[in-house]
C-alpha cells in the first residue's frame, strides 16, 4: 500500500502538458488593440473562443464591428466546396456579411473605407491548396493598398510538423495555389502571413501592416485535434492528416468520398471493381448536395484505419492510376492546379516510383526550408 501511495504521489506531481492558448483566446491583448476602432472580421465557423464565436465575444465587450468578411464555405461554414457564397446579414448577430469567395475575392476600397483594422481568425490545415491562405493573401493585399492594419489571431497547424510535396511553379498559380511553397508548407496562418509580406508576394510588392497574436504552449511537433471541422468535408482528424495526400484525387476521375461521412478517407470509382472496399455517395445537406457519382456504388479504398504518414504519400495515387481501366481519363485539368506543377502527372504516367518522384522534389524543398526558417514563430 505504501508503495502504491508513493507511485500515485509521483504521478500526480508529473507536470501535465500545458493547454494551447490560441491568439483568439488572448482577448485582453485584442481588446486593447481594438478599443475605439472600427473593426472588420474575416472569420468562419472555426473562429471560436471555447464555445463562443469570436464575433459574439467581441460584440459583448463593446467592440464596434462594422462587417464580417467570409471565405470559402461562408461565415457559418455551411457552403459546399466551390459553392458561391453570397453577401447576407447574419441572423444571430445582425452583422452584415461580405463574401470574399465567388466573383469578389478581394475586399474593395469601398468595403474597407469605413474600417480602421481587420481581424483574421480562421483555422487552417497547413496545405497549399486549402483556400483560406489565398483569402488571407488577398486580404493582406487590400489592407496594404488601403492602408488598413491587419491583426492575425494564430491557431495551430494540424499538419505543421513536416514540410513536403512539390513546390508550386509560377505558371500554375491559382486560387488553390498562390505561392511558391510545397503542398505541405509547415507554417501556421500567422507564419505564412509573415512570409507573404517578407517575400514580397503581394501585388506590386506592397507590404501589409501586420500584427500576429501568437499562441502559447504550442510547437510544430505537437499533435493537435481540431475541435471544429475546418470545412464541411474535413470532419475527422484522420481525414485532415490524409488530406495533403488524398486531395490530389480531386484532380482525377475518382471520388474522394464526398457524399459520405468520411471524405478524403474514402477513394473510389464505379469502374474499379477489383478494389476491396465500396461506398455509395449520397446528397448530404451541409456537406455535399450533389456529390460526384451520387447514388452510384464506387469501389476503392477505406483509409479510416490506416495511419497517415508524415509525408505527402503518392502510394494510393500511383496504385489507383495503375488499376484504372481508362488511363487517358484518369487525370483532369484540375490536377496541375493542385500539384502546382505539370511534372507530377507526367512522372506517374511514365511509371516512375514514389521514391523516384520524391527525389525530384528535394532541391526545391531544401531551398524552401531555408526560407521558412526566417518566419517561424514557434519551435
Amino acid at each position: 500500500m505504501k508503495r502504491l501511495f508513493l507511485c500515485l504521489a509521483w504521478w500526480s506531481a508529473w507536470p501535465l502538458a500545458a493547454q494551447v492558448v490560441t491568439g483568439a483566446q488572448q482577448l485582453d491583448q485584442l481588446l486593447a488593440r481594438l478599443s475605439g476602432k472600427r473593426v472588420a472580421l474575416m472569420v468562419n465557423q472555426t473562429s471560436v473562443i471555447n464555445q463562443t464565436h469570436l464575433a459574439d465575444s467581441l460584440l459583448a465587450r463593446g467592440v464596434k464591428i462594422a462587417k464580417v468578411f467570409s471565405p470559402e464555405h461562408g461565415f457559418r461554414g455551411k457552403a459546399d466546396a466551390g459553392e458561391k457564397v453570397s453577401d447576407a446579414i447574419d441572423a444571430k448577430s445582425g452583422l452584415p456579411i461580405v463574401s470574399l469567395y465567388g466573383s469578389n475575392k478581394k475586399a474593395t476600397p469601398a468595403q474597407l473605407a469605413d474600417i480602421d483594422v481587420v481581424v483574421f481568425d480562421i483555422q487552417d490545415v497547413g496545405t497549399r491548396f486549402f483556400t483560406y491562405i489565398s483569402s488571407l493573401h488577398y486580404l493582406m493585399e487590400s489592407c496594404a493598398e488601403n492602408k488598413k492594419k491587419l491583426i492575425v489571431l494564430d491557431r495551430p497547424n494540424p499538419n505543421g510538423s513536416y514540410v513536403d510535396g512539390p513546390v508550386m511553379q509560377p505558371q500554375h498559380k491559382s486560387f488553390v495555389g498562390m505561392h511558391p511553397i510545397p503542398v505541405v508548407h509547415g507554417l501556421t496562418i500567422g507564419e505564412i502571413a509573415k512570409m507573404i509580406n517578407g517575400e514580397g508576394w503581394l501585388e506590386g510588392k506592397v507590404t501589409c501592416e501586420l500584427e500576429v497574436v501568437t499562441m502559447k504552449h504550442w510547437k510544430h511537433s505537437d499533435a493537435y485535434s481540431l475541435p471544429i471541422r475546418p470545412s464541411p468535408n474535413l470532419p475527422t482528424d484522420n481525414g485532415i492528416r490524409w488530406y495533403p495526400s488524398t486531395c490530389f484525387f480531386e484532380g482525377t476521375a475518382l471520388s474522394v468520398g464526398r457524399g459520405t461521412q468520411n471524405p478524403f478517407e474514402f477513394i473510389g470509382h464505379p469502374d474499379l471493381k477489383n478494389q476491396p472496399f465500396q461506398f455509395t455517395p449520397v446528397s448530404i445537406d451541409g456537406m455535399a448536395k450533389k456529390p460526384p457519382f451520387e447514388n452510384v456504388v464506387c469501389f476503392g479504398l477505406d483509409l479510416r484505419k490506416e495511419t497517415a504518414p508524415r509525408k505527402v504519400s503518392l502510394q494510393h495515387l500511383i496504385e489507383l492510376y495503375q488499376a484504372f481501366p481508362d488511363k487517358e481519363k484518369f487525370f483532369t485539368n484540375y490536377f496541375e492546379k493542385l500539384a502546382g506543377t505539370d511534372e507530377l502527372r507526367k512522372q506517374i504516367q511514365s511509371g516512375m516510383t514514389e521514391e523516384q518522384i520524391r527525389k525530384t522534389w528535394q532541391k526545391d524543398l531544401a531551398a524552401y526550408g531555408s526560407m521558412r526558417k526566417k518566419y517561424l514563430l514557434y519551435p
